[in-house]
């Protein structure tokens, strides 16, 4: 049987096909029914404050009712010769037909109606679930609590109150969805500590659950934040047997990286840490009578037969995290500082680690790394095992991070190990010092951001360190051993030395610093950490240095507020080690002079040639004692006469000064201390000086 045929009206003129007959279509008519509905929407979106915790409405059933294909077939035979010609003169002048509304159109009242009725709808379910009427009046409390500068204190004491009528044995209906669980976070922020632990008691057992959710993950956080050690011992112990599992899971990891590094006591962090080296760590605790150690060292050699397993599943969950970029937990530092002490130099496994170390090509791994004592711990470490090579590519994945580096507690000991053990000092001038120290010397900003790491405690030991060495001046106790650690392996593996690598660096940094000196003396001399600077740069730069010398010795002939700041200790400090030219060794009991002589005894004896007496019974006398003391000053003598003629002044300067009474602290309450008062008396250098002249 043929297939039927589709009858085509008789008048159909120039083969016009039927279908292009349709003057409008439900296709057509879309578009103006769509932006109609969201007018619609717009207007009758009346409460901002309730969400809808289910899908949106798909809109497809809003309550219009589109005409079926027989009666638009109907419709279009009555039409039939208007859908024609519209056809014709389309095809005639190879232009769209212009569409034209009909009363086909869905009307704007018909669709504001059907989303008045979904809203409705929407509604009526999130009243029917449990708690709907408690969290919505909880979320109107909310509302009001969280804007801490418009609600008055008795307000909020009366918000808080109700709020808490509203919460207490209700807790876990609230925190696990995004909207309330932020009504329990702002009652925890306004409560008093046994509200706190009535929250953080109803949330006991779910706290793993919380921490892995995208919202109640901060409520934790929150919790351990505002509680008290009580809180806290609540709340970490139901992370143990778990730490694998959440330091894979997207939101747990962070919230209990977040636990070990800011809030676990020793022992928690320890009971953390231990559960990387395997299963059996997590399903076995130690005796909780027994201090709790991660020092996997001594681990495996209480049981060696373990260190095989161990090795592997600490191998396997630090490969996993660093895969997955997610290298900035403080725990996986830790970890991976642990696993790198116990690696054999030379073995497979110590290649593999160093290769992943080398092979973050974004250098993310490394620049995580520099900022945990841990982590900076492993790559100072790193680098002094490292050969040549491995150490290039090693600080070149710092590129953009130094000066970052250099003012960070941790990281800037990354800086000093690679000043050690980097044979190619031109390879760290050309990687270190241009973000360091700048590239052009007279440049204002680079010698202001040079000015701003001098003031700093720990920006200042990435400059001074190749002048003044491993000095506690510039070091805290952690560097110093860290620096010892590194001192001892670098023999092994560096091949220059030592000396003539610091020479080498301080020839690379001298053309910034002396520029610098001598155009911000007097700002230097204003700071304590500033004169050290002075001093350590003079008695160990290389090259010409003229001209800081006279730009300080300048400062004493300055007007009164400049020669102030002379009188500092730390100026005083400074000015003796200059014209003493050296700084002094307390071991031999002499002045360790540098070679070349720095000549500032004559510079400064010039400048203050007027004013020799008021130094010498000033505040800071014992620059000219330094003075008279001086290897090599070829005007002591002069000097000398020069006292002895105004010895007068000299005691006076002694036996005339302002008593000063020193009363000591109370030892115990009862105990009479008049009687321990103690006195002090005169100059002690114009007291010195006196004996230098009587010898």
């Amino acid at each position: 049987m043929a297939p039927m045929k589709r009858k085509i009206p008789a008048n159909a003129a120039n083969g016009a096909r039927y279908k292009k007959a349709k003057t409008h279509t439900t296709e057509d008519v879309k578009p103006t029914t769509s932006k109609r509905s969201k007018i619609a929407e717009v207007e009758t979106d009346s409460d901002p404050i309730v969400e809808s915790d289910t899908p949106s409405q798909s809109g497809d059933d809003d309550g219009g009712s589109w005409p079926s294909d027989e009666e638009q077939e109907e419709e279009l035979e009555d039409n039939e010769a208007g859908g024609i010609k519209i056809a014709a003169d389309a095809a005639n002048n190879e232009k769209p037909a212009k569409f034209e509304p009909t009363d086909n159109a869905l009307p704007s009242s018909t669709s504001r109606e059907s989303h008045a009725k979904q809203k409705a709808t929407a509604q009526e379910r999130k009243s029917a679930k449990p708690n709907a009427d408690s969290i919505a009046r909880s979320k109107k409390l909310w509302e009001r609590l969280r804007r801490k500068s418009h609600v008055p204190l008795e307000e909020r004491k009366r918000l808080l109150t109700e709020l808490f009528d509203i919460i207490t044995g209700r807790v876990k209906d609230f925190v696990f969805k995004h909207d309330s669980v932020r009504v329990i976070q702002t009652a925890l922020k306004y409560a008093n500590l046994e509200q706190r632990k009535m929250i953080a008691k109803e949330l006991k057992g779910e706290y793993k659950i919380l921490a892995e959710s995208k919202y109640a993950k901060f409520l934790v956080g929150k919790i351990l934040v505002h509680g008290d050690d009580e809180i806290r011992d609540l709340v970490v112990p139901e992370f143990y047997g778990q730490v694998r599992r959440m330091m894979k899971h997207p939101e747990a990891s962070w919230i209990l990286d977040d636990v070990y590094r800011g809030v676990a006591t020793p022992s928690q962090k320890a009971s953390l840490l231990r559960e990387w080296y395997g299963a059996e760590f997590a399903l076995f605790k130690a005796n909780s009578k027994e201090p709790v150690s991660a020092d996997l060292k001594q681990l495996l050699a209480e049981t060696p037969e373990k260190k095989k397993p161990i090795i592997r599943s600490l191998h396997d969950l630090i490969n996993l995290l660093v895969q997955k970029k997610t290298t900035g937990f403080t725990m996986l530092h830790d970890a991976m500082l642990q696993y790198f002490h116990n690696l054999q130099l030379g073995s497979e496994e110590a290649t593999e680690f160093t290769e992943l170390l080398k092979g973050d090509e974004e250098g993310d791994l490394l620049k995580n790394l520099a900022f945990t004592k841990s982590g900076a711990h492993l790559v100072c470490l790193a680098l002094a095992y490292a050969s040549a090579k491995d150490r290039k590519l090693l600080l070149r994945a710092f590129k953009g991070t130094i000066r970052m580096m250099a003012y960070d507690v941790h990281a800037h000991k990354i800086l000093l190990t690679a000043y050690d053990v980097i044979d190619d000092t031109v390879l760290t001038a050309k990687s270190v010092f241009p973000e360091l120290v700048g590239k052009d010397p007279e440049s204002e900003s680079q010698q202001q951001e040079i000015l701003n790491a001098v003031n700093d405690f720990n920006a200042r030991a990435s400059l001074l360190y190749p002048f003044c060495g491993k000095s506690k001046a510039i070091l805290s106790n952690d560097s110093m051993k860290l620096l010892d650690e590194v001192h001892h392996i670098r023999t092994t593996t560096s091949k220059k030395d030592p000396e003539t690598r610091r020479r080498e660096l301080i020839s690379y940094l001298s053309p910034s610093f002396i520029p610098f000196i001598a155009s911000h003396a007097q700002d230097l001399v204003a700071m304590s950490y500033g004169c050290q600077f002075v001093t350590d740069v003079l008695l160990g730069t290389v090259g010409d240095r003229n001209a800081a010398l006279l730009a300080v010795a300048g400062l004493a002939t300055g007007v009164q507020e400049i020669r102030d700041l002379l009188n500092s200790p730390q100026a005083g400090r400074m000015l003796k080690n200059l014209v003493q030219g050296g700084h002094f060794n307390t071991s031999t009991k002499t002045i360790d002079s540098v070679v070349p002589p720095l000549g500032f005894d004559d510079i400064f004896y010039k400048a203050i040639f007027e004013e020799l007496m008021e130094w010498a019974t000033g505040p800071n006398s014992f620059v000219i004692v330094g003075l008279v003391e001086a290897p090599g000053f070829s005007r002591a003598e002069e000097v000398k006469e020069r006292l002895e003629a105004s010895r007068a002044r000299l005691e006076e300067a002694v036996v005339s000064g302002d008593r000063v009474k020193k009363e000591k602290s109370k030892k115990g309450k009862g105990k009479d201390n008049d009687d321990k008062k103690g006195f002090v008396k005169g100059n002690a250098g114009a007291r010195i000086l006196l004996e230098k002249l009587d010898e």
